[in-house]
């Protein structure tokens, strides 16, 4: 670790890391509704002809989706992290298993744990 890592390692406080914490664990929930909507509520539409299961998905994947985005914000306004990587996060939300690569991918980092 070099002495800017340590520095800002340093300036950090314990509520930026549960903010991260909590951030990470509604990727992982925003991520299961993403996959729950797509292996399961766009089969039922689709072969089953059962609608009302992408209507119910679909309404609980936007309401997580958009709350996810909304900790991303305050992560960016408050931990700093660069343009590039909320863009990353942004993209990864939209993509099945993105926010566990993410996750993966920021932990270590400045943008990490």
């Amino acid at each position: 670790m070099n002495a800017m890592e340590m520095t800002a390692q340093a300036r950090r406080r314990p509520a930026d890391d549960v903010m991260e914490r909590r951030f990470h664990r509604m990727g992982r929930i925003e991520g299961v509704s993403l996959l729950v909507l797509l292996l399961l509520a766009m089969p039922l539409k689709y072969l089953a002809h059962q609608p009302l299961a992408v209507t119910a998905v679909g309404s609980v994947h936007g309401l997580l989706w958009v709350i996810y985005m909304l900790m991303l914000a305050q992560l960016w306004l408050t931990r700093k992290w660069p343009f590039s990587t909320v863009v990353l996060a942004g993209v990864a939300s939209v993509l099945p298993f993105g926010p566990w690569w993410f996750e993966r991918r920021v932990s270590g980092s400045a943008a990490g744990r």
